[in-house]
């Protein structure tokens, strides 16, 4: 009777590991916005209009630290993960002067439309038109992702700004938002509990956005403990600091917010649950203007500045084509959300997401 237990003991065993070891063969996709960023700043580094403008406090440093010799070594100084890993290990659309274009679809040009296109899979101009705290009717790929068998309860998000929980829609979808000045909740260890505590030590620039460097720790320590299958980072201290004007701020958060994506990529290839087997994404929600002018600034966005509309896209992942950057193409943000649906394997109707899966992978 006892042996008969013990082989009956181990038959469970075995086939609950066998199941969650199925369950953990499901793709990861780490989805990475970096909030205002242009496509000039990615693809041909520091502007050097900007850079001799008003807007710019201390030239000096800022040439000593991010102008070279050229376009390529200018945007590698900037962005160097971008540009030293996925640029040859992955995919970067969205280079005009290769005539890669990449637009948004909605007609707002600010951040809560272009965050709901991002998520959602199409433009809701309609009913999202400002960026107050309203709770989305629409649902996000979180949401959908949160009702699978394979991705339900491994589904997190993380922002900078305090208007993901309502993006999102914490309430309705289930899904763990950590936005704005929200602490750590839950069983806490002493990492989330330190950050609990120093947040708000740190210098508060702006009310609604924290420093990225916070919502960075927390999104990496939830990782490390919980291990979601599909994560949602935003930082956000790029757009606000155009906003303000603060060129030398603009470029060093850039510089920075790069050097995060690296230590996060970093420590998915040292995770043996994230290591071959997880994909990052990584966008912005709109562009911004191209100079000082009315019409262009540099600091603003929104329809009524030209460029607002045009964004950019970077995959790196195990099966990604290593194909850098790309050329002669037109895609559109409304091809993110069905992209990682696909990723995910998740079956979801077409009249949802209409927009097609970009075609990344390796043949």
């Amino acid at each position: 009777m006892k042996t008969l237990l013990r082989i009956l003991l181990a038959t469970v065993l075995f086939g609950s590991l066998s199941m969650k070891a199925q369950q953990d063969t499901n793709p990861n996709v780490i989805l990475i916005t970096l909030d205002g960023v242009r496509w000039q700043d990615v693809f041909t580094g520091i502007d050097t209009t900007l850079l001799n403008s008003s807007y710019t406090h201390d030239k000096n440093a800022l040439t000593e630290n991010f102008v070279g010799s050229s376009i390529e070594e200018n945007r590698t100084l900037l962005m160097p993960f971008f540009w030293n890993t996925i640029a040859k290990e992955g995919q970067l659309h969205g280079n005009r002067t290769k005539n890669s274009t990449v637009n948004l679809t909605n007609k707002m040009m600010f951040s809560y439309p272009g965050y709901n296109e991002i998520l959602t899979g199409r433009a809701d101009d309609a009913t999202i038109d400002s960026n107050d705290k309203i709770y989305n009717k629409n649902v996000t790929l979180l949401e959908l992702a949160n009702t699978t068998e394979a991705y339900t309860g491994k589904v997190a998000g993380f922002g900078s700004w305090d208007v993901f929980p309502f993006i999102i829609n914490d309430k309705r979808s289930g899904v763990p938002v950590n936005a704005g000045y929200m602490d750590a909740t839950g069983d806490l260890n002493d990492r989330e509990l330190f950050l609990n505590e120093i947040q708000r030590q740190a210098p508060v620039i702006w009310e609604s956005v924290r420093l990225d460097v916070f919502t960075h720790q927390y999104a990496k320590e939830y990782m490390k403990k919980n291990h979601p299958k599909l994560v949602f980072i935003s930082y956000g201290e790029t757009d606000d600091f155009a906003h303000d004007g603060h060129f030398d701020f603009y470029t060093k958060s850039l510089h920075n917010t790069d050097a995060l994506i690296a230590d996060l990529w970093n420590y998915v290839q040292t995770d043996s649950f994230y290591k071959d087997n997880t994909y990052v994404i990584i966008t912005t929600d709109h562009g911004r203007g191209e100079g000082i002018e009315e019409g262009s600034k540099w600091t603003s966005h929104g329809i009524d500045v030209a460029g607002a509309e045009q964004t950019w896209i970077a995959i790196l992942g195990p099966d990604v084509k290593f194909t850098g950057e790309a050329s002669n193409e037109q895609l559109y943000t409304t091809q993110i959300a069905p992209t990682v649906v696909k990723i995910l394997n998740m079956n979801i109707d077409s009249n949802r997401m209409p927009a097609q899966p970009i075609d990344f992978k390796k043949p």
